[in-house]
Parts: C-alpha cells; structure tokens; sequence
C-alpha cells in the first residue's frame, strides 16, 4: 500500500490522507484515503495494477473508489492466518 501514499504526494493535490487498518472476519483490512483531486484509473500506470497483483497473489481483493473531484479510497482485503 505504500504506492498509494506515494501517489497521493505525487499527484492527488491532497491536504489529508487517511490510513485505517483493521482485522475482520480473518482478514487484514487496509484503507488509504485522500481528499485529493480524485479520478485515478486503476488499469491505468503499473502501481495500482501491481499492488492488485501483489493483493491477487495473497488471495486477497483490491478496491479503487476515485470519482473526480472527491479524492481517492484503495481498500486492501487480504486473508490472514489463523494463530
């Protein structure tokens, strides 16, 4: 998830960025939000598309919500192990 701050300092014209994480249902969640300008394509440019890889290959799910003008949400869902 660190190529989601990286672009949000390189491109998101952001104020704030939001870092949640949590554990649910014997996933990690991770949530990166910006207040940015928004309008990410997600199969466009390597990093969204190789940090989907990276979550593809832990059997784990990606999200991208990026309307424009309303900032950017990536919401990583990745299976974690039982203790």
């Amino acid at each position: 998830m660190a190529e989601s701050l990286t672009n949000i300092a390189r491109y998101a014209d952001a104020t704030s960025a939001t870092v949640r994480l949590a554990r649910e249902g014997g996933c990690a969640l991770v949530e990166v939000e910006d207040d940015g300008i928004g309008g990410v394509n997600p199969d466009a440019g390597s990093g969204i598309r190789g940090l989907r890889d990276r979550i593809d290959a832990l059997d784990g799910s990606l999200d991208v919500s990026s309307e424009p003008g309303c900032g950017t949400r990536i919401r990583a869902r990745i299976p974690v192990a039982s203790a």
